[in-house]
């Protein structure tokens, strides 16, 4: 089954870096996303960072700027990461189960990393969410999947629609301050989708 065209280009930040550098960098920023991950975004701190991966506080600075740089990068390096497994890691979320269960799959899978970096989503990026290129890789890969499906009319709002249950700060809402579970919101979700495809249980 056709995936995103492969043109569309993963997250990955600036041009082409020697690769050394571009160890270097994916190390740092590694190590960033473990502590985000173990601690929480609003406990990692510059220092804690340089510590992990073992390079000076200086060469962070030099590097995003600030804190919020910094985060931003984290960001946008798992961002990069999980579009990679859209494009061409395996099924379902991957290419090659038929759309409708890549759509399901993609649902879950954003549902769960928007829950798991909703903080680092917050600290890099303000209550908007996240950046453009981000948000347009995931409305053209749903408005693909959902033109494979037949879904007919305004596609690019459409999907638009559809990713708009899994933003973060909705999910935060929901899961966090409403206590709806997880699995009850993905019902809902799978749901919507089903119906804006006119697919039966």
């Amino acid at each position: 089954m056709a995936s995103v065209p492969t043109e569309i280009a993963v997250l990955g930040g600036p041009p082409p870096e020697r690769r050394d550098a571009a160890r270097n960098r994916a190390r740092l920023l590694d190590a960033a996303l473990r502590l985000v991950d173990e601690r929480g975004a609003d406990q990692v701190t510059m220092d804690s960072v340089a510590a992990a991966a073992c390079v000076g506080k200086g060469t962070l600075f030099r590097r995003y700027g600030s804190r919020a740089g910094l985060m931003l990068a984290v960001l946008d390096h798992s961002e990069a990461a999980w579009q990679a497994e859209v494009i061409g890691g395996p099924p379902p979320l991957g290419p090659g189960a038929p759309p409708m269960e890549r759509l399901l799959a993609f649902g879950r899978s954003r549902l769960e990393t928007s829950l798991r970096h909703a903080d680092l989503i917050a600290a890099a990026s303000g209550e908007h969410g996240r950046s453009h290129a981000a948000a347009a890789f995931t409305v053209l890969h749903v408005r693909h999947l959902l033109a494979e499906l037949g879904v007919r009319g305004d596609l690019p709002l459409l999907a638009t629609a559809v990713l708009a249950p899994l933003e973060a700060s909705i999910l935060v809402q929901q899961v966090r301050v409403d206590h709806l579970s997880e699995g009850r919101v993905l019902a809902a979700w799978s749901d919507l989708v089903r119906r804006v495809c006119r697919d039966p249980l």
